[in-house]
């Protein structure tokens, strides 16, 4: 996997659920598009506006809580949302985020988390699995690395084409 660049969109406060992520009213939306219109408009409604193709969602521990509805990784991939940085997910969304092929849930540590600001320029280093901060003089921090499982099906496109 090579390295990718990208903002940071951050919001910080833990456990931010599938609730807040894409609220219940919406989830009889099919459109991929359509749902990512209302990405995250339980924190920022204005969330799908600010993010470019590629960018990251910097994030505060046990993020993706809540029930087990697959719209949440669907509607912030279909935002251009490309990974997702916390100290810790929910492992529903975890496991429906790299099964479905739609964002990488990258995990990290909580100090990671405070240095990053809102709108850094970031790459993502899978081979030396670390995150460089292009806004702030090239700083470093490390990633947590995938299990060889986790590797294959992220590598893959998901999970339906893994088991192909």
């Amino acid at each position: 996997m090579k390295a990718i660049r990208g903002k940071a969109h951050k919001y910080a406060r833990a456990n931010i659920d599938t609730d807040v992520i894409i609220p219940g009213p919406y989830l009889k939306i099919h459109d991929h598009k359509e749902l990512a219109k209302h990405a995250m408009e339980g924190i920022d409604p204005e969330f799908p506006a600010k993010v470019s193709k590629g960018d990251f969602l910097v994030c505060g521990r046990n993020f993706g809580c809540g029930s087990s509805r697959e719209h949440a990784p669907i509607a912030l991939s279909q935002t251009g949302i490309y990974a997702i940085l916390a100290p810790s997910f929910a492992r529903i969304f975890y496991r429906n985020s790299v099964d479905g092929g739609y964002l990488l849930p990258i995990e990290i540590e909580e100090s990671v988390l405070e240095n990053i600001l809102d709108k850094d320029e970031l790459e993502l280093d899978f081979y030396q699995n670390k995150i460089i901060n292009l806004t702030r003089s090239n700083e470093s921090y490390p990633i947590k690395p995938f299990s060889d499982l986790i590797a294959k099906i992220v590598n893959a496109g998901g999970l339906m084409k893994y088991k192909r």
